[in-house]
C-alpha cells in the first residue's frame, strides 16, 4: 500500500481530533506504524564543529589566461597537454595561417611606403629651404608622410595583436603562454583548422584557489569576511573573502567565497568538498536533513510532545538552520533530549499541510 493510500484511510481519523492548524498532530500507535513514522533522540551538537557546508573549488579569475588563435589557420603543432606546467613566454603551439602572411605583407608594404615618403619629405624640405619648390608642395609631402607613418603604425599594432612576428614573409605563427601555470584545457586537435579566437589552451595559476560555498540564509547572516575556512577532516585552510548579498531562489542559500592558499596544491579545480567555518555559531542540534520539511518557505521539524499507549503527539516546530552539509543539518529550535520524527516525514507533512487547509 502506498503512502497516499495509507493517508487516504488515516487522515479522516487524524482530523477527527484536530480543531485547527495550530493544533498538534495526534496519531494512534497503529496509525504511526502504518505511516512508517520513527523518532530519534536529539543529542548535543558536536561542539568542535559547526557543521559542514558544500563547496566547489575554482580558479580565481585573475589567475586564468587563454591561448587563442589570433587569426584563422591550421594547427601545425601542439607542444603541451592538459596537466602540463608551462612558463610565461613558452611556445605552446604553432599555427600555419595565410591570414598571418597577409598581415606580414601589409605591414612590410606600409613600412616601406612610410620610409619612402619620409625620404621624399626630407628632399622636399631641402628643396624648399633652397627656394626651389613652393610651400604647398612641402605641406603635401608632410601630409603624405604623416598618413603613411600612421598606416605603418596601425599595421604594426595589428601584427602585434595577432601575435605575428614582424619581418620577412613566411614561417609559422608561434603561440605562447601568458603566465606561469598549468594547462587546464586543450580546445583543439593537431591538424584542425580553426577560426580567429578559437580556444587553443586554457592556462591557470593554481595557488591560491577559491572555494565557492553554499550556505543557508540564516547561517550566512552570522558570517563576516576574514573568518577562517577549513576543509573538513583536512589541514587545508583559507579565509572567507566575500559573503553574497543575493539568495538563490531554489535552494535558499547564499554564495560565500573563500581564498585558500594553505594546502591549495592538494585541491583540483572543479572538485566538490565540504568545509567548516571557524568562529561561526556552534550552538544547535544536529539532525538528519531528511527530518526537516519546508512550509511557506520556512524549515520545520516534527517534535514529539507526548507519547502513550493511545498514541503519539507531534508539533510542527519552526527551526533555524545554522549549517548544512552532506545528509545532516545543525539547527536551532529543538533541544537536546527531545525526540523528533526522523522517518515517515512525508506522511506527517501531508497531514500537516492538510490541517493547514482546514
Amino acid at each position: 500500500m502506498t503512502i497516499y493510500q495509507r493517508l487516504s484511510l488515516l487522515v479522516p481519523l487524524i482530523f477527527s481530533g484536530v480543531t485547527g492548524a495550530a493544533e498538534p498532530i495526534f496519531l494512534q500507535v497503529a496509525q504511526a506504524k502504518a505511516l512508517g513514522i520513527e523518532t530519534m533522540l536529539v543529542g548535543a551538537a558536536d561542539t568542535t564543529r559547526s557543521g559542514t557546508l558544500p563547496a566547489r573549488v575554482l580558479v580565481p579569475n585573475e589567475q586564468m589566461r587563454v591561448v587563442a588563435a589570433p587569426v584563422a589557420g591550421l594547427v601545425e603543432m601542439l607542444a603541451v597537454a592538459p596537466g602540463s606546467s608551462v612558463k610565461k613566454g613558452q611556445v605552446v603551439a604553432h599555427l600555419a595561417s595565410p591570414q598571418a602572411l597577409e598581415l606580414q605583407r601589409d605591414a612590410l608594404q606600409s613600412a616601406s611606403q612610410s620610409a619612402l615618403l619620409q625620404q621624399s619629405l626630407k628632399r622636399d624640405e631641402q628643396l624648399f629651404a633652397e627656394g626651389l619648390i613652393a610651400e604647398s608642395r612641402l605641406q603635401g609631402s608632410r601630409a603624405a608622410a604623416s598618413q603613411a607613418g600612421a598606416m605603418a603604425s596601425e599595421r604594426r599594432q595589428t601584427l602585434a595583436l595577432a601575435g605575428v612576428a614582424p619581418g620577412k614573409l613566411g614561417g609559422f605563427l608561434a603561440l605562447t603562454a601568458a603566465i606561469d601555470g598549468v594547462v587546464l584545457e586543450q580546445g583543439v586537435q593537431l591538424g584542425q583548422r580553426v577560426e580567429a579566437a578559437t580556444l587553443i589552451y586554457r592556462i591557470a595559476k593554481l595557488s591560491p584557489l577559491w572555494l565557492e560555498i553554499q550556505a543557508p540564509v540564516d547561517f550566512a547572516a552570522t558570517l563576516t569576511e576574514g573568518m577562517l575556512v577549513k576543509l573538513a577532516n583536512s589541514d587545508v585552510s583559507g579565509k572567507l573573502i566575500s559573503v553574497g548579498r543575493a539568495v538563490d531562489a531554489t535552494s535558499q542559500t547564499v554564495l560565500l567565497r573563500a581564498a585558500v592558499s594553505n594546502g591549495a596544491e592538494s585541491l583540483r579545480p572543479g572538485q566538490v568538498v565540504e568545509v567548516e567555518i571557524a568562529g561561526s555559531p556552534s550552538k544547535g542540534q544536529r539532525l538528519p536533513a531528511s527530518a526537516l520539511i519546508r512550509h511557506e518557505n520556512k524549515p520545520l521539524a516534527f517534535v514529539q510532545t507526548a507519547s502513550s499507549d493511545q498514541g503519539i503527539r507531534f508539533e510542527a516546530r519552526p527551526v533555524r538552520v545554522l549549517s548544512q552539509g552532506g545528509d545532516s543539518v545543525v539547527v536551532e529550535g529543538v533541544n537536546a533530549g527531545e525526540r523528533v520524527a526522523s522517518k515517515g516525514i512525508s506522511g506527517l507533512k501531508a497531514i500537516f499541510t492538510g490541517v493547514g487547509k482546514e
